[in-house]
Order: C-alpha cells, then structure tokens, then sequence
C-alpha cells in the first residue's frame, strides 16, 4: 500500500467549531438559495466569506526542529528530536 504525503508543509485549522459552525451555515445558505445562480461564483454574495475562518500555517521539517532547540517550554523540553519530527510530520506532511 503507497502512502501520499501532502505537496506543501500546511495545517488548516479546520477543527475549531467556528470554523466548522461557519462553513456549516455557508452551505446550507447555497443549498436553499431558490433561484437560479447564473455565474459559477454568484454563490459568493449570498454568505459573506469573511465569517468563515480558513487559516493555513507553514512550516518545514528545519523550522520545527529550530523552534523545538529554541524553545523554552516545559512541554517542549520534554520531548525527544523524534517526537518532534512526528509531531510535525503528522500536524504538516501526512494527509
């Protein structure tokens, strides 16, 4: 079985509940819009994009490594090169 890995380094914050209340409502505004949506992206103007928050953080294998010897939390003190490695390769990499 061939595992995929993600093309760029990215975590969306998509677990948060406004996140997901948001988008929620978003389509269900679309779907029981009655008339007709002629251009593709009309459906944009019937719920205002900036409630929905998509954020995207970045950060290569180096940075989280940087930042874990930078670090002077406890929690992170705590932790091993390896757990640092997988901690990111599953917030970062894998999908």
């Amino acid at each position: 079985m061939s595992r995929s890995f993600k093309k760029s380094p990215a975590w969306t914050e998509q677990s948060t509940p406004n996140a997901i209340w948001a988008k929620r409502q978003a389509a269900k505004t679309v779907r029981r819009f009655t008339a007709d949506i002629s251009n593709g992206k009309w459906y944009r103007k019937l719920y205002c994009p900036w409630n929905i928050c998509d954020y995207r953080f970045y950060q290569t294998k180096q940075q989280a490594i940087q930042e874990w010897e930078t670090s002077r939390w406890p929690s992170d003190l705590a932790k091993t090169r390896a757990e640092i490695i997988n901690e990111w390769a599953k917030m970062y990499k894998r999908k």
